[in-house]
């Protein structure tokens, strides 16, 4: 475990690891205040960010840990510098690069000049840490991820697609349901249906709400990705039958929902559904903190369990 691009390149048991390590870090902090003393991390942003780069910077806080905050002021990486000068330089001062970028490319360039992990904290085609936060968070609440039934409603994303990989290699039921035209990645599908081979895990991509009858978990996500300028109203139509609501859930059955948030309120999810009872959303986003630190400690204190 040199980097983290995609929980594609992570073994089932390597993933367990790092959950349990993640329950291990929240539920117990003060002992592991000090676990990146002396550590400096960067993080990098391409694009915006919430909940990314606040979980990131606290938590590399929490750990005793340095964070280094670089926005794009000076442009996409590539551009005023390159990337291999840019992964080289970085690497002669802190212990790890992670980087919120537009091309997943700009990752992969980066580890091949970079001595240091790299963590990719969101690209075009993945999104790795909200997957194992989201994973966490359905451990809470349920003993074996191979019996767990997760749905996700909505845009085939970057989200979408992590989630599909992990769930492959996890054993979890994961079902895409997806408007024609917005569906997941083609390449990204066939890697999760090999993956899901080996561990038993049943993938599926419909555009058919009828399929996720009998989910556990609903995930949903905005209708417009990260960068798309596109108005909400342009997609109104195509998506507001996949809108996440109580009739929704009293039709399969679910019993908690998840959403990476930014949220847009009354079109992708409802309010009463975001704030309601079965709603773990809160918990979702403060698992993003617990579950990268489970990243950091791995990656660069590899002797810290």
């Amino acid at each position: 475990m040199q980097h983290l691009l995609s929980m594609k390149d992570y073994s089932k048991e390597q993933i367990e690891q790092l959950l349990a390590l993640a329950m291990e870090i929240k539920a117990n902090p003060a002992k592991y205040a000090e676990a990146l003393k002396g550590k400096s991390v960067v993080t990098l942003f391409e694009k915006p960010s919430l909940r990314t780069r606040v979980t990131f910077d606290i938590g590399i806080n929490k750990l005793g840990g340095h964070a280094v905050y670089l926005d794009s002021q000076n442009g996409a990486m590539g551009k005023r510098e390159t990337v291999q000068d840019f992964a080289a330089n970085l690497s002669r001062w802190c212990d790890a690069i992670v980087a919120r970028v537009f091309d997943h490319q700009t990752l992969v360039e980066m580890t091949k000049y970079a001595t240091v992990p790299v963590i990719n904290s969101l690209c075009n085609l993945y999104h790795p840490c909200q997957a194992l936060a989201d994973y966490m968070t359905i451990a809470e609440h349920h003993d074996d991820l191979s019996k767990v039934h997760l749905a996700y409603v909505g845009d085939g994303n970057n989200v979408t697609n992590s989630l599909l990989l992990t769930g492959a290699i996890l054993g979890t039921t994961v079902t895409a349901a997806c408007p024609r035209g917005h569906n997941v990645d083609a390449q990204i599908l066939k890697e999760a249906e090999a993956l899901a081979a080996i561990s038993g895990a049943k993938i599926r991509v419909t555009d058919s709400l009828d399929d996720i009858e009998g989910a556990d978990v609903i995930y949903t996500d905005t209708w417009v990705s990260m960068g798309d300028n596109t108005p909400l109203d342009q997609v109104k139509e195509i998506f507001m039958p996949y809108q996440v609501n109580q009739a929704l859930l009293d039709k399969t059955g679910a019993k908690q929902v998840l959403h990476c948030q930014p949220a847009h309120r009354e079109w992708e999810i409802t309010s009463e559904v975001m704030d309601g009872p079965a709603s773990l959303i809160l918990d979702q986003a403060e698992n993003r903190m617990h579950v990268q630190n489970a990243v950091l400690l791995t990656l660069i204190n590899r002797d810290i369990h």
